[in-house]
Formats: C-alpha cells, sequence, structure tokens
C-alpha cells in the first residue's frame, strides 16, 4: 500500500536514529531531502540505498502534483529533512496535508526534534509550553512579540547563530530584562552549551565571542517568579 512516511533525523548526533527508521528508509521506494547532500551522508553512516529526490521550501509547491501522482500509484515515499523532524519550521506540511486530503495514508515517526531537549534542560515549567519557531525577522515581528508579552506559559523559538544577540536584546526590551531565560545550541554535539540566566545575563554573555551552531531559546512565562543563579554547561 502506499504510504507517506516522515521520518525525523539526528540534530546532530548521527546515533539518534531510531532502529525503526532505519528499517524503513531501506524499504521505502523514494526518500525526499531537504538536501539530498545532508541527508546523503546519513544514508552513507547507515549504509542505505534508497532513491533520492530533492523537497525543499523552493520547489515543494511544483513537486506536490508529482508526488502526490507517485504515491497514488503505490509508491511507498519517505521525506525527512535535514536534521530533526519534517514539517516542524522545515518542509513537510504542504505534503503533509495534501495526502490527507487525497485520502493518502501518512504516518510520522517519533524521533529528534531541537525543542524538546533544549525546553527540558532549560530548567524552566514544562508542564505548558508554546513553540514559536523563528519568529518574523521584518514584516509581523514586533506584533507577534506584542502578543506574547503576556504570555504565562513556557515559550520555544529558534533562531540563527548570527541574530541571537539581537533577539535577545529584543526580548529583553519586551518581555524585561530580568525574565528568565535558557540558550541551547549545539544540542546532542560534542560542543553542546544550555546557557542559563535572566535575558541581560544571557546578552552579556553571548556578546564576549562568535556565536556558531544551531540555536533554541527558551524564555520563562509572564508571572515566573523563581530566581536562580545564572549557569553555563558545556
Amino acid at each position: 500500500m502506499s504510504k507517506l512516511f516522515i521520518i525525523p533525523t539526528p540534530i546532530g548526533n548521527l546515533e539518534d536514529m531510531t532502529l525503526r527508521a532505519i528499517r524503513i528508509l531501506g524499504e521505502v521506494d523514494l526518500l525526499l531531502a531537504e538536501d539530498t547532500r545532508t541527508t546523503g551522508k546519513l544514508l552513507q553512516h547507515y549504509n542505505i540505498k534508497v532513491p533520492m529526490m530533492a523537497h525543499h521550501l523552493h520547489n515543494e509547491h511544483k513537486t506536490l502534483p508529482s508526488l502526490i501522482a507517485k504515491l497514488k500509484s503505490g509508491m511507498r515515499i519517505a521525506m525527512a529533512s535535514d536534521a530533526g523532524t519534517p514539517a516542524i519550521s522545515d518542509p513537510g506540511f504542504l505534503l503533509v496535508r495534501e495526502c490527507i486530503r487525497q485520502g493518502i495514508e501518512v504516518e510520522c515517526l517519533p524521533g529528534a526534534t531541537a525543542f524538546v531537549p533544549a525546553l527540558v534542560n532549560s530548567g524552566l515549567p514544562n508542564d505548558r509550553f508554546c513553540f514559536e519557531g523563528f519568529i518574523p525577522q521584518k514584516k509581523g515581528r514586533s506584533t507577534r512579540l506584542a502578543t506574547l508579552a503576556a504570555e504565562t506559559r513556557t515559550m520555544v523559538f529558534y533562531e540563527s547563530p548570527h541574530r541571537l544577540v539581537k533577539t535577545l536584546k529584543t526580548f529583553a526590551e519586551v518581555f524585561g530584562p530580568d525574565r528568565q531565560a535558557s540558550v541551547s545550541r549545539e544540542l546532542s554535539k560534542l560542543h553542546e552549551e544550555n546557557a542559563r540566566g535572566t535575558l541581560q545575563e544571557l546578552v552579556t554573555h553571548f556578546e564576549k565571542g562568535t556565536v556558531k551552531g544551531e540555536i533554541c531559546i527558551v524564555v520563562a512565562g509572564a508571572g515566573h517568579k523563581e530566581k536562580s543563579e545564572p549557569e553555563e554547561q558545556d
């Protein structure tokens, strides 16, 4: 039977692939990859041979009809992004939605994603939280942040390393410099860092040098009263 498999891939450490994901990758007829070069390294590591096709933000609208046709013809297709779970701040949503509309079965495997370990590592309340992903850089940025100023749940954001300090400064202006927060980078990699403290303390910390790696910011919700000493863990 035709089926679309959503395959999470490691956010850093290649050992974070699940056994089922490895098996399914070896069984499907086609693998959609955000970057075939990046995914090719993962396949080589696990000695998996499967035809690949590029599927990313710049071509997903154009390739959608042909992929639906392939699935309807009986093909079993897997989709993987460069790191983490497809459709979470990555391509995938459009294809999943269209498969559901067309009555094509979709199966999303559990696996790696960056915001869960970042949230747990933060030490901030995680019983209720909101995932905001990448906030707009221009249009809609101020409006989005203004709506979050009164958010009482812990908030989780993605950010690029070269914009980290600027974003932390903006957060300090909107949420207040004493709001507790955490920045996780290079999760699951050799140089993983989880820096915790107030937003102002985090600005000071990351202004000291060049920031590298994938970034996840966790910010306490409004009304969070817990005080803790800032700390850094390498």
